[in-house]
């Protein structure tokens, strides 16, 4: 049995009852592992600590930790997560609850000073958004695009399209519902209760009611049982009075449905959890817990141990393509749906614009007898009464208006079966040129919209080369030749030891160039203050931009307690370094394709500003000639070393591509810093079949701290 890796709406409503008892937990720190696991560190009056973990990945679900079992917390913490402490820390925790019946949690944090919403996406592709107070997106997961429904920095954060609760249906509702159909019982439960397959049957095997029977053959007494039982579900949905449950495949220790109480054991394979006992699997042994949480807990610890056993042991299953490729031809199919939604709304608001000219006359009308009204002190009230009066007369302008708001300073007319909202306070053509104006927004919704489904299809493209790869079948490797280094292919190789020494230069930008020699870079002021005072030693060589704004690069003749003795700098080393200043300055945040930079000797560089001159914190007086490389292109490489080391790697292109198994170049572009790091992470993982040595080495936060800050493309991914 394939075991379950997705929490239920049944299961989400038990778990927002359980979780609810944690309000007036104050929050005290929030950490992200690999995108997709939020970790919430709370205080909670009763019960001490608490850890929460709310996963949105690969696995879909939330619930209390035991803190022996929570992740040590990653080194540098991703902009998402620093955001959330931002907002979040010392906040106290007023509400959880599922939203309706979907497989949404909402949890609501209250501080004095601002007041912070988080929604918990279990759906579909996973998502965690962060709201204001006003229920607008402050930050998300990830980006949602579509005809129904868009979740967006900066945008109004909505939610699916409402579906009926089951959990609060009369049996008057049921039974037309029911009645709607005209299939079997158990699938008319399943679609017309949104309750899905699993708990369609469950339901009808509780009531006693053939699943298969014929709808035309079911009558009250079928109908009143199943409801009975729904009921009784309900009742126990929000009473929190659950019998949890985590349901096993014995594998040989002699399991049986008597063994309740004893622990589970590594030989029993978990495949359901539940927060009341199911008689759709009363066929299997079961362990029962005291919460859900503990349940819930118990069976992802497993769950995931026992893949990663899978996975390890007797040679790789293989991987469902199909599956991850019909996933990304939905999305597709979503995202055109969205594009055709834009281009509908658009030319129905540049039709509105249009009527509004061709009309103009009757616009005018109704328009300047609002605002004259007004003008005299006119209720919004008498001025409705006055239109429906004249409306009645047979007066066309007042037999246009359908509403007046206001509220919001508005008149709805109705003409030529198009219904305008006009903004009262102003003439016909403010009104035109806004609609206009709206039209050409909305069509720019278009293009995030083929960006993303460029996005799918290259994932796509990637999903059909894979499973093409993995039914070739592979030529048999020779074995090396004594004494000499096999040849790995690191992006197919099933499990990459790790090999990660710490260096003293790693708390600055650097990348060696490809000649070996180190070069660093200044992340803030206080680092170039650090290199020039501390690292700058005299037969190194120090660059910086032309154009303000750009970290003190040094190219390092040898390292902090080595002997130095004069270098013969190669060509591409002194270039490679030049392009290095550029790249990470102010040239790339500007969007500009290249930039010029110069090169001096240390002894050259001065903290003493000239005559009536100031330096600020990080700056320096350059005295002497300078050496210039004009027009050094704007370009980076990230890549990822398995050789030697195993560690993300970034910088100029020509360094970098020679010393990694893999690499994406940027230029300067539209993705924030953060969301280029998230793509190069997805990219990655992509191409190495070990998946988890890309997470442990090149999270997307330690692929951010080799990207230059603003905006970037991927050029090759």
């Amino acid at each position: 049995m394939e075991p379950k890796r997705e929490l239920s709406s049944v299961d989400l409503a038990a778990l927002a009852t359980e979780l609810s008892r944690y309000e007036g937990a104050k929050l005290d720190k929030a950490y992200l592992y690999d995108e997709d696991l939020l970790r919430l560190k709370l205080r909670d009056f009763d019960r001490g600590r608490v850890e929460l973990l709310i996963e949105v990945g690969e696995y879909k679900q939330a619930h209390v930790a035991d803190p022996a079992r929570v992740p040590d917390a990653p080194g540098r913490p991703p902009e998402f997560a620093m955001m959330l402490r931002g907002r979040l820390e010392s906040a106290d925790l007023v509400s959880v609850e599922q939203y309706e019946f979907d497989r949404i949690l909402v949890f609501e944090f209250e501080r004095p000073d601002q007041n912070t919403t988080l929604v918990v996406e279990l759906f579909g592709d996973g998502n965690v958004a962060v709201l204001d107070e006003n229920g607008e997106v402050v930050r998300s997961m990830e980006t949602v695009r579509l005809k129904s429904r868009t979740v967006a920095p900066g945008s109004q954060y909505e939610f699916p399209q409402s579906r009926l609760n089951p959990l609060e249906v009369s049996y008057e509702a049921f039974e037309a519902r029911m009645e709607q159909s005209d299939t079997d019982v158990v699938r008319t439960v399943a679609t017309q209760l949104n309750l899905g397959g699993f708990w369609g049957e469950e339901l009808c095997r509780r009531a006693g009611v053939e699943k298969a029977m014929p709808i035309g053959d079911a009558g009250e007494e079928e109908y009143r049982a199943i409801h009975r039982e729904l009921m009784d579900l309900a009742d126990a949905l929000r009473s929190g009075q659950f019998d949890p449950r985590v349901y096993v495949e014995p594998d040989g220790d002699g399991a049986t449905d008597e063994d309740d109480d004893r622990p589970l054991t590594a030989r029993e394979r978990v495949v359901d959890v539940s927060p009341v006992a199911l008689e759709e699997r009363s066929d299997l042994p079961s362990r029962a817990f005291d919460s859900f949480n503990a349940a819930l807990e118990e069976y992802f610890f497993r769950l995931k141990a026992q893949e990663r056993r899978e996975d390890e042991g007797g040679g790789r299953e293989r991987p469902d393509f199909e599956a991850e490729i019909e996933k990304q031809k939905r999305i597709i199919e979503q995202q055109e749906g969205a594009i055709q939604g834009f281009e509908e709304e658009a030319e129905e608001l540049r039709s509105k614009a249009e009527i509004c000219y061709a009309r103009y006359d009757l616009i005018d009308e109704v328009l300047s007898t609002v605002q004259g009204a007004r003008e005299q002190g006119t209720s919004w009230a008498d001025i409705q009464e006055t239109l429906e009066a004249g409306a009645e007369q047979g007066i066309p302008a007042a037999e246009a208006v359908v509403d007046v708001d206001g509220a919001e300073g508005t008149v709805t007319v109705e003409v030529d079966d198009e219904r305008i909202t006009l903004d009262a306070t102003t003439g016909v053509e403010k009104n035109a040129d806004r609609l206009y104006q709206e039209a050409k927004r909305v069509e720019g919704k278009k293009e995030g919209a083929r960006e993303a489904i460029s996005d799918t299809r290259e994932r796509l493209e990637a999903a059909k080369a894979r499973r093409e790869e993995w039914e070739e079948e592979p030529e048999p490797e020779p074995e090396p030749e004594e004494g000499k280094q096999e040849d790995i292919d690191w992006l197919t190789r099933e499990n990459i030891p790790i090999r990660q020494p710490e260096h003293w230069y790693e708390e600055f930008r650097w990348f060696h160039t490809s000649d070996g020699y180190l070069v660093i870079g200044g992340r803030n002021a206080d680092q170039n203050e650090a290199l020039v005072k501390k690292y700058l030693n005299k037969h190194d060589r120090f660059f910086h931009t032309q154009a303000h704004g750009g970290p003190v690069t040094v190219l390092k003749a040898s390292g902090p307690s080595e002997p130095s003795s004069p270098v013969d700098w190669p060509e591409s080393s002194l270039n490679e370094a030049a392009q290095f200043a550029v790249a990470y300055s102010s040239v790339w945040k500007d969007g500009r394709g290249a930039g010029d930079a110069y090169m001096v000797e240390p002894d050259q560089v001065s903290k003493t500003p000239e005559s009536g001159e100031y330096l600020e914190k990080g700056g320096f007086a350059i005295r002497g000639d300078r050496e210039y490389f004009r027009d050094m292109a704007c370009r980076v490489a990230v890549g990822i070393t398995c050789e030697d080391e195993t560690r993300v790697i970034g910088g100029p292109p020509s360094a970098i591509e020679p010393n990694a198994e893999t690499t994406i170049t940027l230029e300067p572009g539209k993705f924030a810093q953060n969301d280029a790091a998230v793509k190069c992470y997805r990219e990655f993982k992509d191409r190495f079949v070990d998946e988890s040595f890309v997470r442990k080495i090149a999270s997307a936060d330690r692929i951010q701290e080799f990207l230059p800050p603003g905006g970037s493309d991927l050029l090759d991914a």
